[in-house]
């Protein structure tokens, strides 16, 4: 960041502390590493005492002013840092959604997973580590409960897998041990996360297990084969005894 130079207004200096801060911020966030402090802000004022007026000279109480002024936003902008760096740690654990923009075509696409810790950089950036890649805290889009997190992903698994089948008036007794690993994922589910599979994911389903219904060959009782043949024999005995007789 290039260092700030107030103007000159009847040989004093105006201060903007706002475009003060949102220089601070802008090198920040391109990580040139510089800061404003009070190296600077002394800089600043005996710049403003060697141009001011001799024959109306800045008094003291203006001065010290300036440097509470100053104090003031330092500590706010401290502040300010201290409490972004914390909530950077609380997010080890959780789950979230980051809106990453490509560098290259600046397309924007979502990447969700689990905050496997935090990345301070001595330039004040802090970086998440997530799906073994580091992102910008930036790019923080959305931090999701654990619970939410795994019901959420158990419903777009049915729907994926629904997705591979064929439509329901192409389906064969080939798929019925596809459909039933479906109908037991959701049937293994609480009750909390069914309420995340779309309803027309379950409707779906259930045509599934209709349609198969129909397909699927019906296996023939067998007969007592044992029965019968007891039953043979005992009538040939009583012929031949017969006939003996």
């Amino acid at each position: 960041m290039a260092q700030y130079v107030a103007p000159v207004e009847d040989g004093k200096l105006v201060y903007d502390y706002q475009k003060i801060k949102n220089e601070k911020e802008q090198s920040e966030k391109t990580q040139t590493g510089s800061k404003l402090g009070y190296d600077q802000f002394l800089t600043l004022l005996c710049a403003e005492m060697q141009y001011q007026d001799p024959l109306e000279p800045t008094s003291n109480t203006e001065y010290v002013a300036q440097l509470a002024t100053f104090s003031q936003l330092e500590a706010t902008l401290s502040l300010q840092t201290t409490e972004q760096s914390n909530m950077a740690n609380g997010l080890v654990g959780k789950y979230v959604i980051l809106n990453v923009t490509d560098s290259t075509t600046g397309k924007q696409s979502y990447v969700d997973g689990k905050v496997d810790y935090v990345m301070h950089n001595p330039d004040g950036s802090v970086m998440l580590s997530v799906n073994n890649k580091l992102y910008p805290l930036e790019d923080l889009d959305t931090v999701a409960d654990s619970d939410y997190y795994e019901a959420t992903g158990m419903a777009k698994s049915i729907e994926n897998m629904l997705g591979m089948l064929p439509d329901v008036e192409d389906i064969t007794a080939e798929y019925e041990t596809a459909v039933k690993q479906i109908r037991d994922l959701f049937d293994g589910m609480t009750s909390y996360q069914q309420q995340f599979v779309d309803p027309d994911a379950l409707k779906k389903l259930q045509a599934y297990e209709a349609q198969l219904a129909k397909v699927k060959p019906v296996t023939p009782d067998k007969p007592d084969d044992t029965a019968e043949g007891s039953g043979s024999t005992e009538g040939s005995e009583k012929t031949e005894g017969a006939q003996t007789v």
